[in-house]
């Protein structure tokens, strides 16, 4: 072969070498533990960080690219700059081309330009960090002018494009650069974040982008429960079995969802349907709690957790809960959770699933089940994957 030749063919080589995009939603989340329900705008924000609220996406972002090192002298990584993918990319040693000047704070419309410089260098793959505000920034700045993968670090992802956690994107990433997976269309999904922190969840349809099918790491759509007289009935039957086990000497924080706040609902108890709320016994004592109001309540007490899985997700912990935290959690004891689901719920889910954050509490999780009330005084095993 010719030196012309050779350099040719090294040339095509090169252009073979997929590329990942990775930008990074450096404040997603924030909204989560202090009970604000999402971040979207610059006073939320603000209020989260007065309440002590501290970032969660960056290491979650590492926790992605630290998986995705396995693979590193396969793929070519293009990350934003700074805070958008940059900083985390060099904390975990991987090389990478940066786009866009470095802020000192950032906003969805350095989101959507980063996006759109990647759209441009026509990335094999964009994957971000983010929720399902992020998402829509994403959906925005590409459309479906190539395949988007999202890295859940928000507190509202209702959206399809999710992996179910930070790991699984890492394995869904290079799969599909390996050519093992197809494309379908996903949902972008995303909720009014001033009704849902009044307690009203008003979800809208935004459009679809590209995501790599892989059904068993990324999340399906968030399904609401049907409001049937059997579903009623048996979320009534539940909550009789749960309250004739409640304590009076003992702190529960009861979860967002329809299942547990029938459990209010029958205790005459005005519970909010999209926050954590504070019983003593069969008393409510506090509503719409933070996780630093769930710690200081259940220190030195007897404490036990009420939750419902998200429908058509399974997911216990980690999305729309992040109030209870891994503190909370551990705090708690996974002994002293109470998992509650209908049955009908449980029937569209082939597992649960959690995404703490904490990957040695999401490990003890998977190892210990959970036992979950289906109905009066009946209960069964669940994996947790």
């Amino acid at each position: 072969m010719s030196a012309e030749n050779n350099i040719s063919a090294k040339s095509e080589k090169q252009q073979r070498v997929p590329t990942v995009g990775f930008i990074v939603n450096p404040i997603a989340g924030m909204g989560g533990a202090v009970g604000l329900k999402g971040t979207d705008g610059k006073e939320i924000l603000s209020e989260a960080v007065k309440l002590g609220a501290m970032p969660v996406a960056p290491a979650k972002a590492e926790t992605f690219l630290s998986e995705l090192k396995q693979i590193e002298t396969h793929v070519k990584l293009v990350v934003g700059a700074g805070s958008l993918g940059e900083d985390e990319a060099k904390a975990v040693g991987l090389t990478c081309t940066v786009m866009g000047e470095k802020k000192g704070e950032t906003d969805a419309e350095d989101t959507r330009r980063t996006a759109r410089m990647m759209a441009d260098e026509h990335v094999s793959l964009l994957v971000f960090c983010g929720g399902d505000g992020t998402a829509r920034d994403v959906l925005n700045a590409v459309d479906a002018k190539l395949p988007v993968l999202g890295v859940p670090t928000g507190v509202k992802m209702h959206s399809a494009v999710f992996a179910v956690n930070p790991q699984a994107a890492a394995r869904v990433t290079a799969k599909f650069l390996q050519g093992d997976l197809t494309l379908h269309e996903a949902e972008v999904m995303d909720v009014d974040e001033k009704a849902f922190r009044e307690g009203r969840l008003s979800a809208e349809l935004y459009g679809y982008v590209l995501t790599p099918y892989e059904p068993h790491l990324i999340q399906a759509n968030k399904l609401a429960s049907p409001m049937t007289e059997s579903e009623l009935r048996n979320q009534a039957a539940i909550a009789i079995y749960v309250i004739e086990e409640m304590t009076p000497d003992v702190v529960y924080a009861v979860g967002p969802g329809t299942t547990t706040r029938t459990i209010a609902d029958l205790l005459d108890a005005k519970k909010t349907l999209l926050g954590v709320d504070l019983f003593l016994g069969k008393k409510l004592v506090a509503r719409d709690v933070n996780e630093t109001q769930i710690l200081e309540a259940i220190q030195g007490k007897a404490a036990k957790i009420i939750v419902t899985p998200i429908g058509g997700q399974g997911f216990v912990f980690g999305r729309g809960n992040q109030q209870l935290s891994q503190k909370v959690i551990r705090g708690v004891g996974l002994e002293n959770v109470i998992v509650i689901a209908t049955e009908s719920k449980l029937r569209g889910l082939k597992s649960l699933r959690v995404d703490t954050g904490d990957l040695e509490l999401d490990a003890s999780i998977k190892k210990h089940g959970f036992r979950v009330v289906t109905d009066y005084k009946i209960e069964r095993d669940v994996q947790v994957e």
